[in-house]
């Protein structure tokens, strides 16, 4: 039987602040959030919400490219810290990070 472990740390990119947290849902967006395992192991996840996905999509397609990729694309209904931090908890919890590729 394996034990999945909740501990992790949540680094927001460098500048992060509270005027940055509070501007972050309408960007719908969120890049260079690094996750910390509790065995050192970090990754680094992008964030987005599912209508900015589909305007980049929608800007890709028009420039030419017929898909949106982000390495460790996590998608929300709301890009915020605390929906950050409770994603991170369910994908800990599901084992997201025994097959993510750490930095």
């Amino acid at each position: 039987m394996s034990t999945v472990s909740t501990a992790f740390a949540i680094r927001f990119p460098e500048g992060f602040d509270a005027r940055t947290a509070h501007e972050t849902p309408s960007r719908g967006y969120l890049s260079n959030v690094v996750v910390q395992t509790d065995d050192g192991t970090c990754y680094e996840l992008f964030f987005i919400d599912p209508v900015r996905l589909q305007q980049e999509l929608a800007e890709n397609v028009q420039s030419g490219d017929a898909y949106f990729a982000e390495p460790n694309l996590i998608v929300l209904p709301r890009v915020d810290p605390e929906s950050i931090r409770v994603a991170v908890a369910g994908l800990q919890k599901d084992g997201y990070f025994e097959h993510a590729k750490p930095i």
